[in-house]
């Protein structure tokens, strides 16, 4: 089974830039495809980016594309989210996992975007 902190948000303006961490625990980290989600308040959990195990295939929701960037270091067991030219609309509480979402969710890392 696969354990996952979030770490990194936090409070930024508009335009501004973050960079989430996910830290998983398990060894089968490094075959998994992982992805990053979000969840805004009074909405449904939705997939913002994924990234295979070896990182050879990337895919972003339209929503972020442009503007985020997802990685992963499976030496260390971490996946990351560059988060640039952040929105408002881009508040939400982060969460990484599995694709498709099967290891328990860990708590998220809140990102307020706001002036």
């Amino acid at each position: 089974q696969v354990q996952l902190v979030e770490s990194g948000g936090g409070l930024v303006q508009p335009g501004g830039s973050l960079r989430l961490s996910c830290a998983a625990s398990g060894s089968i980290f490094s075959r998994n495809a992982m992805g990053w989600y979000r969840q805004a308040p009074g909405k449904e959990r939705e997939l913002v980016a994924t990234i295979t195990p070896r990182g050879g295939d990337i895919y972003y929701a339209d929503s972020v594309k442009g503007r985020f960037v997802i990685s992963r270091d499976n030496a260390k067991n971490t996946v990351y989210l560059q988060m640039n030219s952040l929105k408002p609309e881009d508040t939400a509480v982060y969460y990484c996992n599995t694709v498709p979402s099967y290891a328990d969710w860990g708590q998220g890392t809140q990102v307020t975007v706001s002036s």
